[in-house]
């Protein structure tokens, strides 16, 4: 009798991936393997997380009442005077078939959330010390990471924000080119503060020496994290929400973070049809989903009340990098971390390339630097679970800013509708809809939305502009598969026992 695999893992990189696979296979649990990998995508996707960073964590734990951790990426400025404020430093990004504006620098750093989160998970759910599990991915940034072609490719359409500074610039274009494939990064700062973070814990970054060194440097060149919101940052649990959708229970992040609720729109306007969505009816729902995110919306994520008030004119409820982990106990764990574009701010002696969630126009569309200090950014970023009768049967999460949503929505639609193991999920076509226009990549049928006059955007082959699907999935008959996302680099393992 073959015995049942100890769990599958994916992740954004190959390494990250394996990195959490050891884990499992050394006895760690779901949200042990999760971290590991997390920790080693620092080193291996070393623009799209961090240190600097924030994220979230759902946990489903066999019996008990999943969680959502929330250390995600706060608005700065207590006791900042706002006229000291720096310019945001706005830069066009390239992906090929579309054009996105970031806007980087010191005043678009927010409050980090990601050494406090990590930490948390350990301490709550985790059954390998920290210590351990920070040793693998440290490594990996002292000895460094070849660089794959995607990785290099983020980093090649992402040029014109790490040559903008010159901390950031020594790192990825050390000889005034910017790093391509098959050159070796290594971040020997980064390696001494995962060590840090392994053996003291967060207090460093948020009370300690990092901490002052990261005010100091932002201070003197217009930045507005102080040291006072970092000493106030703090982890939030929140309860998930959850949706039905084709019998199952879907959980998903609640508000203040956006895109969990309007996936969940989104598939509860699906349920609602007995028929399987075609691209149409998908594409139309993103359209619906996308008009509620209106002003009223936007100021309401903040209510306590809006969930409820939200959800109940509209569904019928019965409720970036990406880890997603399902192990043989039955605990499941899906994170979703993210450094927006990255600021191109690295602070000497500490390892830490801060976040430039201030100044994403995705988490800011009312305006830039409207939310007060404390208040936690507005994001997309969604890790979800599928539960069949209780028990997990797919998590997921994406990359991607506003293509989070529409990545997710149509993952869970080829995985529960169309029957595909989790890697075949991953890798179908995508659309997204924004601003009156479908983006299509090639594989998706668009003749019937020409025919209703839509405007199509088409790629000319599979984009990181679609977001970063990692999966893992169990089949009615427990098969595990994994599905890491080819647009980015991402790779999965399923872990075999023995």
């Amino acid at each position: 009798m073959v015995a049942e695999p100890l769990g599958v893992v994916a992740a954004g990189h190959p390494r990250s991936a394996q990195a959490g696979a050891d884990v499992l296979r050394e006895g760690g649990n779901a949200v042990d393997a999760a971290l590991a990998s997390m920790l080693a995508a620092f080193a291996c996707e070393p623009l799209l997380t961090s240190l600097g960073a924030g994220g979230y964590m759902l946990v489903v734990e066999p019996g008990g009442a999943p969680v959502l951790l929330d250390f995600f990426v706060e608005a700065a400025g207590r006791g900042v005077d706002p006229g000291a404020r720096a310019e945001l430093v706005p830069v066009s990004v390239s992906f090929g078939d579309a054009i996105q504006v970031f806007n980087i620098g010191p005043a678009s750093v927010g409050t980090y959330g990601m050494a406090a989160g990590v930490h948390e998970a350990s301490s709550r759910f985790g059954r390998v010390p920290l210590a351990e599990l920070v040793v693998p991915a440290a490594r990996l940034a002292r000895q460094g990471v070849e660089l794959n072609g995607p990785q290099a490719y983020v980093i090649e359409i992402l040029a014109g924000i790490v040559t903008s500074t010159p901390e950031c610039a020594a790192l990825f274009a050390p000889d005034g080119r910017v790093v391509r494939a098959g050159d070796v990064v290594r971040q020997p700062e980064l390696a001494d503060a995962l060590e840090r973070l392994g053996s003291e814990g967060p207090a460093p970054f948020y009370t300690g020496d990092i901490a002052a060194a990261i005010v100091e440097w932002l201070a003197d060149r217009g930045g507005i994290v102080s040291a006072a919101d970092l000493a106030s940052y703090a982890v939030v649990e929140r309860e998930p929400i959850r949706v039905s959708y084709r019998g199952r229970e879907v959980l998903t992040n609640p508000p203040p973070s956006a895109g969990g609720i309007l996936i969940a729109h989104a598939l509860s306007l699906l349920d609602a049809s007995p028929e399987l969505p075609d691209v149409a009816g998908v594409v139309e729902t993103m359209e619906r989903t996308q008009a509620e995110r209106t002003p009223e919306f936007l100021e309401g994520l903040d209510d306590p009340t809006f969930v409820a008030r939200f959800l109940a004119r509209r569904t019928s409820l019965g409720s970036t990098t990406h880890v997603a982990v399902l192990d043989r106990e039955g605990w499941a764990c899906s994170v979703t971390c993210s450094n927006g574009s990255c600021s191109g701010v690295m602070v000497p002696g500490t390892g830490v390339h801060l976040n430039n969630m201030l100044g994403e126009q995705d988490l800011n569309p009312l305006g830039f630097h409207r939310h007060p200090p404390g208040r936690r950014m507005p994001s997309m970023m969604s890790p979800t679970a599928v539960l069949r009768d209780g028990a997990p049967e797919l998590v997921l999460g994406s990359a991607g800013s506003n293509r989070i949503r529409s990545a997710i929505l149509q993952t869970i639609i080829r995985v529960i509708d169309d029957g595909l193991e989790a890697g075949d999920a991953v890798r179908a076509p995508r659309v997204h809809f924004e601003d009156g226009v479908v983006y299509a990549e090639p594989g998706i049928d668009t003749e019937p939305l020409e025919r209703a006059g839509r405007a199509i955007g088409r790629f000319r082959e599979l984009n990181l502009f679609f977001g970063g699907v990692q999966a893992a999935a169990r089949d009615a008959r427990g098969r595990l598969s994994g599905g890491g996302d080819p647009r980015r680099g991402g790779a999965a393992v399923v872990v075999e026992a023995g």
